[in-house]
């Protein structure tokens, strides 16, 4: 059966700053979200400004390949 392709794909999204940070100190983990977004409507790399439980402040995550 051939796979299907669907107009909605699911996406991981990881905090930028805690990525940037991790190289240059010890760090407690990286926050990463999972959402969906439709590819004919947004077909770059999505970047929404979500909470982040290591940083303590929204900051901007960034679409992650899988």
């Amino acid at each position: 059966m051939a796979k299907s392709k669907d107009v909605r794909v699911t996406i991981i999204l990881e905090c930028i700053s805690c990525v940037q940070n991790s190289v240059n100190k010890d760090s407690r983990g990286i926050s990463r979200y999972i959402t969906q977004k439709n590819r004919h409507n947004t077909p770059s790399r999505l970047e929404l400004r979500k909470f982040c439980p290591y940083c303590y402040k929204h900051t901007t995550h960034g679409e992650i390949k899988k």
